[in-house]
């Protein structure tokens, strides 16, 4: 780290993120930011708000006439996604549920999706990758000492999200998605751009060896055609709704016996894992950091209560953190001294390797001009 270890007096982002900078208060550029990009959806009026909702939802059903379904929800059996699913239900929608399984789900997660199911009758599909090639391409993320290994999971179920709104005829998936929770931007090191195909491609050709064949993988070129092309489009359902994330968990938990997780994407063992001890161990990032400053500036949450959270690990014990290490070990095929050797191996940029990230950033750029023309 270049610069002295300092955290916001506003919210508890740190300078483990890349480009913080604090005015003469102590308070950083990025809940600056949020509050100055976000402050319209997060203090939106109520009646505002549900004008805005009853347009998207008699468009929904507008499109979906004649159809089995009228829109997509993506559901990972985190509360973001469970909401959405129940509030789009109680609306009067037609969706059709879809999970992405990368054979990481906790018991818990695929208990909470099973009930919600069932609870509110509505379809499931779920796609399952092969999890010889899955692993495959985790171990070569892994070699390739890149910080993002969640690529894999977040581009393939963006992947299986659109291929079934193209599949079913469908213009609209709602996402969990929220200023409300996770509004504020993501550190440009903590991650990578999540339709880098090439990148995916690249690593688990040199690496692995492995040439995608259940893996579903999308491209910018796929971004762009399912969105321009298509007419496709993600919408982020939460933002339309007063959503207080814990209000709805007490709801969630009521209605269809959900059992919560300790942290922010938990329902997934090598999520857990991954954020609650390969990011800080290896990477030096506590993605904590980033979801609890969201919810102090979105008024959920106090920062001493977020300053409380953050002592100690990532992880509601060491037990638990050691029972997800054997796990990880056993199901990668790991030795201990594999893992520590992984840790103690620098970083490695994604850009080190074959990426899209010059075709992403002139596309980005030309719709951002295009975008200001028409304003």
């Amino acid at each position: 780290m270049n610069q002295t270890e300092q955290t916001c007096t506003r919210c508890v982002m740190d300078t483990s993120a890349q480009g913080i900078v604090f005015d003469e208060n102590g308070v950083c550029n990025y809940c600056t930011d949020f509050i100055k990009k976000s402050s319209h959806i997060l203090f939106k009026k109520p009646e505002t708000r549900g004008q805005e909702l009853d347009e998207l939802v008699f468009k929904i059903k507008k499109s979906g006439r004649g159809k089995k379904y009228d829109c997509i929800i993506g559901v990972s059996g985190g509360v973001d996604s469970s909401w959405v699913l129940v509030r789009a239900v109680e609306a009067g929608l037609r969706p059709l549920a879809v999970h992405m399984d990368n054979g990481w789900n906790s018991e818990l997660a695929q208990n909470n999706i099973a009930n919600l199911i069932r609870g509110l009758g509505v379809d499931l599909y779920t796609h399952v990758i092969n999890w010889n090639e899955y692993r495959s391409l985790m171990q070569a993320f892994f070699d390739a000492d890149v910080i993002d290994i969640e690529l894999l999971y977040d581009n393939a179920m963006m992947a299986v999200n659109y291929y079934q709104a193209a599949a079913n005829g469908m213009k609209y998936i709602l996402s969990g998605s929220n200023k409300a929770t996770e509004g504020m931007a993501m550190p440009t090191n903590w991650n990578w751009n999540k339709f880098d195909a090439k990148n995916i491609r690249a690593l688990g050709r040199k690496f692995a060896g492995v040439k995608l064949s259940t893996f579903p993988c999308i491209s910018t070129a796929g971004y762009i055609w399912h969105e321009f092309a298509l007419g496709i489009h993600w919408h982020s359902f939460l933002d339309l709704l007063e959503f207080n994330k814990f209000s709805a968990m007490e709801t969630l938990k009521r209605d269809f016996g959900y059992k919560p997780y300790p942290y922010k994407h938990y329902e997934s063992i090598f999520t857990r894992f991954y954020q609650g001890f390969i990011l800080p161990e290896k990477f030096g990032v506590d993605k904590r950091r980033v979801h609890l400053s969201t919810l102090i500036i979105s008024g959920q949450l106090t920062r001493e209560q977020a300053v409380e959270s953050l002592k100690g690990i990532p992880y509601p014990s060491v037990e638990d953190l050691e029972a997800d290490k054997r796990y990880f070990l056993k199901k990668m095929g790991w030795t201990e001294a594999q893992l520590q050797d992984y840790l103690k191996r620098p970083e490695m940029p994604h850009d080190h390797y074959p990426s899209e990230k010059i075709l992403w950033d002139f596309c980005l750029n030309f719709y951002k001009r295009w975008f200001q023309q028409k304003m």
